[in-house]
């Protein structure tokens, strides 16, 4: 299947991968079992390394007494059968003594990012399970303006780059309660370079990507248990954010000798203010402004 189509489904890397390990284990042990293994809070986490996005999961490990047999041969079969029906979504490494390394191909990444580019964060329904809806904020945080101020940055800076024509939106001027500013379909973001690989290698571009993947994988996995402090959330994106603008021009001379790489950076700030607004608006009660 085709990885666009699969991530199109999946709001995050993280619920994909649930999905995907879900369906592999179910045709390798019996309901029952697969029943006792906590999966979601105990069986997959995502790499540290911001070069590349990488999660690993462990439950070969919990597998292997029960099916009296070593933890790398279960691994070796679940890789095996995850590469079958997924290979074009992920790349699988079997690590001792049983781990499973998914990494998501470029092309993967690329069709994620493009899908919060081009439709937003989408509807409540669709990225967690967990109620959502606008808390009513009680205490007067220095935190919050600093996140309200990095939204309304990005929202200058998606601005700028249409009246610049680096970007197409639907319509030049938000509305009174602007989700994001729809880009035209026939105009997407070039995330892919001509070897097919991300074009944002910039330590700065690739810890805002790793911020924002950690967000969605956030919001969509939200009904696990685990409490989140959506404020700390909000906030650390917006200083990834800073550290991104002071370090990766989309401007001057990048914008005139590098304009793909200028029209990636500028996705990248769609997806953020997509998500600040969400977070702010939805999860933390309280106005983003598109200027201050």
């Amino acid at each position: 299947m085709d990885n666009w189509l699969i991530i199109g489904r999946y709001p995050s890397f993280k619920q994909l991968l649930y999905s995907l390990l879900y369906k592999t284990l179910s045709n390798f042990t019996r309901i029952e079992k697969l029943q006792s293994i906590e999966l979601k809070k105990s069986h997959l986490y995502k790499d540290r390394n911001n070069s590349k996005i990488l999660y690993i999961s462990g439950v070969a490990q919990q597998l292997a007494k029960s099916h009296n047999c070593t933890a790398m041969d279960v691994a070796n079969t679940l890789g095996y059968r995850l590469l079958a029906t997924s290979g074009d979504v992920f790349r699988v490494k079997i690590v001792p003594p049983g781990w499973i390394y998914l990494e998501l191909t470029p092309p993967s990444v690329a069709s994620w990012l493009n899908n919060l580019a081009m439709s937003g964060v989408g509807q409540p329904e669709q990225i967690g399970t967990e109620e959502i809806t606008p808390k009513l904020n009680k205490y007067n945080s220095p935190n919050i303006f600093s996140v309200q101020y990095a939204h309304a940055r990005c929202c200058s800076l998606i601005l700028l780059g249409h009246r610049e024509g680096l970007i197409k939106l639907r319509e030049s001027l938000p509305d009174t309660s602007p989700a994001f500013w729809q880009l035209l379909s026939q105009e997407p973001i070039p995330w892919l370079n001509h070897d097919n690989q991300l074009c944002l290698h910039h330590l700065a571009e690739r810890d805002l990507l790793a911020q924002l993947v950690q967000v969605m994988d956030d919001l969509g996995c939200s009904d696990m248990g685990d409490a989140i402090n959506w404020e700390k959330t909000a906030l650390k994106l917006s200083q990834v954010l800073e550290n991104f603008w002071c370090q990766c021009r989309i401007w001057g001379d990048v914008k005139i000798n590098s304009p793909y790489l200028a029209q990636a950076r500028l996705g990248l700030v769609i997806i953020t203010q997509n998500l600040l607004r969400f977070l702010l608006v939805e999860k933390l009660g309280v106005t983003a402004p598109w200027e201050l």
